[in-house]
């Protein structure tokens, strides 16, 4: 090891050096200086590299101070201009298009739209598929443009808030338990028909039933029986013309001689018949039809 002696002078006195003197070069020589350079160098390099990747990545992605590319970033929140995939869920409090554009929402396999509580339950479910639409929830309510309500649906009933339902499938409509209107009618020019193909048919109101038919004719077609019964009322035949085709016809005995003029007669318990008109009531003489 070398070792520096320090010499001190005072003014006015003279020291000789000795002659051995030790000079040191202080720096970095040789090989350690090539290194440092080609370390210096290589790092020059990786810094332009990461500049020239940073300028392409901003260049190609569109970044600019507003948002990336079509994606705007404003007070009002994000901006999308144009088509966008979405490879995972979306998360968001609104979503809406430009004014003079419809909204367009498309998959391959099926759109679903969730709406979660604080828990982050599922309360509400929209799912269009390729086969059916599905709709979970507690209520399903379609609105017109001013806020009224035209289609609400829930667990208990179905309410239709338009001023007319209308109907144009061939088969009609089918309801499987009863129906409660105060209106049933046929589209113009076309028949209305009411039919039980295996039960019976129930018409039911407080303060009546009317059954017109301002063009054409009124059928009721049974297998069985057809009641008309008044509980507090009468039975009233309001027209012009009356007609029993079908009534049986009273005989005395087996008379084959032609009768123009009829008289109905009534059985105890409410049949009907014809009886051949005399001078006088005949109904007696051929009261043996109530047998």
């Amino acid at each position: 090891m070398v070792r520096e002696q320090y010499t001190t002078t005072t003014q006015g006195t003279s020291l000789e050096r000795p002659e051995n003197q030790y000079v040191y070069n202080i720096g970095i020589y040789g090989w350690r200086k090539r290194c440092l350079y080609l370390f210096v160098l290589l790092l020059l390099i990786v810094l332009v590299v990461n500049f020239a990747l940073t300028i392409w990545i901003l260049k190609v992605m569109w970044f600019s101070p507003t948002g990336m590319g079509h994606l705007h970033v404003t007070k009002e929140g994000l901006r999308l201009e144009g088509e966008s995939e979405f490879l995972f869920p979306l998360y968001a409090k609104e979503i809406h298009s430009r004014v003079d554009s419809s909204l367009l929402l498309q998959s391959t396999h099926n759109v679903t739209v969730n709406a979660r509580n604080s828990d982050g339950e599922v309360t509400g479910r929209l799912n269009v598929g390729p086969k059916m639409v599905e709709v979970h929830g507690q209520q399903f309510q379609i609105n017109s443009v001013d806020g009224k309500p035209l289609f609400t649906v829930d667990e208990n009933e179905v309410v239709v808030g338009t001023d007319k339902l209308r109907i144009t499938g061939p088969e009609g409509a089918l309801f499987e338990h009863s129906v409660e209107t105060p209106l049933v009618r046929a589209e113009a020019f076309k028949p209305l028909r009411l039919e039980s193909p295996t039960r019976s048919l129930s018409m039911d109101a407080p303060k009546g039933i009317n059954i017109k038919a301002q063009a054409g004719n009124i059928e009721a077609l049974s297998q069985m029986d057809i009641k008309l019964h008044s509980s507090d009322g009468v039975l009233l035949l309001d027209a012009e013309t009356v007609r029993l085709p079908k009534l049986p016809e009273g005989t005395r005995g087996g008379s084959d001689r032609s009768q123009e003029l009829y008289e109905i007669c009534v059985c105890p318990d409410g049949k009907l018949y014809l009886s051949a008109a005399g001078r006088y009531s005949t109904c007696q003489e051929y009261s043996h039809v109530c047998q």
